[in-house]
């Protein structure tokens, strides 16, 4: 996914910034990071307020392997593929993975 797709797959929510990091992006609303992607995937962030909507729909965390082989994990979840196709909930779950991402 290129950084002009994910410009207009959030341009319901607002303006977003792109930039790459190790292999993948951070997306960025208002210089702060609410999401990332990986392998094509895009994960919002979360925390204890918005992580139960992430848990019901049972989608998983970002997950890496670290430099010594162990299994990282970040506190960003994996968007539900709905969203491609759905703007206005994307635009809601991304307020609240900004939200997360600025109570950080």
């Amino acid at each position: 996914m290129d950084a002009d797709a994910i410009r207009d797959l959030f341009s319901a929510f607002g303006p977003v910034a792109v930039r790459r990091m190790f292999g993948g992006a951070g997306i960025y609303a208002d210089g702060v990071m609410f999401a990332l992607v990986a392998d094509g995937v895009i994960f919002l962030k979360a925390d204890a307020h918005n992580a139960p909507a992430f848990e019901r729909e049972k989608l998983p965390p970002f997950t890496y392997t670290t430099k010594n082989g162990k299994r990282g994990v970040m506190s960003y979840r994996r968007m539900p593929e709905r969203f491609y196709d759905d703007p206005e909930e994307l635009v809601a779950w991304a307020r609240d993975a900004l939200a997360a991402a600025q109570r950080r």
